[in-house]
């Protein structure tokens, strides 16, 4: 615990919860729409698939993501409050998503698009660096447990607004800002004041130790760098888990894929919240994610090995639950080495890259490698990565 944060300055139980639940309103913000409805949308425009109209879509809103992001969380940081940019990025991007559901052609589609993700990240890029505003280090590991039900969030929701007769083709975006607004607001609304002094002050000051020893540019460096890595096997993962197991079984269905990777989000939930809590407790905030980098490796191994259906699921189950806990725990202990709060809305903003850059990345990596060596190739390279980030995270000064 932070040498300046008394134990009545620990948040209650309740705000942690509600605000887990309002970073899944952000999930449920751009998942059901980027993985289901936006493909739907251009279909329905251009009389059938049209994968190069999607991939101009998604190029461009996600550059206008990396940069908005960066720039809100710039914003935030300037006007000293987070709430207010928070609210008018809820309100514009839900106003902005039911414009795109009524968009009749494919240029209105891409201007939408681009300020939807411009006005939604005004929402994500202030609420994540409230978190650190509020949330003492002695809880990060909970909060991160916490967080992990966000992607699970996102990916029911877009179940839930794909149903068959459950929601009208026509109303799917506006159920979408519906969800998104009845889980964000309550943390807005019974979540004021709850700022602490102590995690306003740079850390260096806060924990009377000096920066190059605290918060050394390399220890940033080395928690970017591991999340990076990551996320480019997790979206190598995500964009390709199906046709790597039709490639092993032609005939695997996209349902039974679906549900392994619903599967392995809710299986994440509870090990998330253990993992984060034995964190706190024993006051060792990198250790799970050491062993989440190390487990995701030797999961893609096996997968890059796999001849077998059930062995390659079993290899993809063990990288998938490992990758989600390590993404859940990271984004709340890299609040814990941002050495400036009065810069944390802008640093949050450059953390968020590991997010959206790899999405760049990693298609280069499969056109190269998959075409003349197959998928075990790229697992090869994803496991080699995974084990980098787990080398760069148990080198980690152990004070961290």
């Amino acid at each position: 615990m932070s040498d300046d944060i008394k134990p009545d300055d620990r948040q209650p139980l309740w705000f942690l919860i509600l605000f887990a639940v309002a970073v899944g309103g952000g999930a449920i913000a751009y998942v059901p729409f980027l993985t289901v409805l936006l493909p739907l949308k251009i279909t329905s425009l251009m009389g059938g698939e049209d994968v190069v109209s999607l991939a101009r879509v998604t190029f461009y809103g996600a550059i206008i993501a990396s940069l908005a992001n960066v720039v809100f969380g710039l914003v935030s940081d300037w006007s000293r409050t987070r709430r207010p940019w928070i609210v008018f990025g809820l309100i514009s991007s839900g106003v902005l998503l039911i414009w795109i559901g009524q968009a009749t052609s494919l240029f209105e589609l891409i201007a939408a698009v681009m300020l939807w993700q411009l006005c939604l990240n005004m929402m994500l890029g202030p609420l994540l660096a409230w978190a650190g505003d509020c949330v003492p280090d002695s809880q990060k590991g909970l909060l991160g447990g916490l967080l992990s039900v966000a992607p699970a969030l996102g990916a029911m929701a877009g179940s839930l607004v794909t149903f068959e007769g459950f929601v009208a083709e026509e109303y799917r975006t506006i159920a979408v800002a519906i969800m998104v607004a009845a889980l964000v607001l309550p943390v807005l609304v019974l979540g004021g004041g709850r700022e602490r002094s102590a995690l306003m002050q740079p850390s260096h000051q806060k924990r009377g130790r000096s920066v190059a020893d605290r918060t050394s540019r390399s220890i940033v460096v080395r928690m970017w760098l591991s999340r990076f890595l990551i996320q480019i096997s997790e979206a190598g993962l995500f964009a390709f888990l199906l046709f790597w197991l039709r490639s092993i079984l032609p005939d695997f269905h996209e349902n039974t894929s679906a549900n392994i990777f619903s599967i392995v989000l809710i299986i994440s939930i509870p090990l998330s919240l253990i993992m984060g809590r034995w964190s706190d407790t024993h006051q060792r905030p990198i250790a799970p994610l050491v062993v989440c980098a190390a487990l995701a490796a030797v999961g893609l191994v096996v997968m890059a090995f796999s001849a077998e259906l059930p062995l390659a699921i079993t290899g993809y189950v063990v990288f998938g639950i490992a990758a989600s806990i390590f993404l859940s725990l990271h984004t709340s202990q890299y609040l814990r080495v941002l050495p400036k709060p009065q810069h944390r809305g802008r640093d949050l903003g450059v953390f968020n890259l590991t997010n959206t850059v790899p999405s760049i990345v990693m298609p280069w990596l499969t056109l190269s490698l998959v075409p003349g060596f197959g998928f075990s190739a790229l697992f090869l390279l994803f496991a080699a990565l995974a084990a980098l980030a787990a080398v760069l995270l148990v080198t980690t000064p152990k004070h961290v």
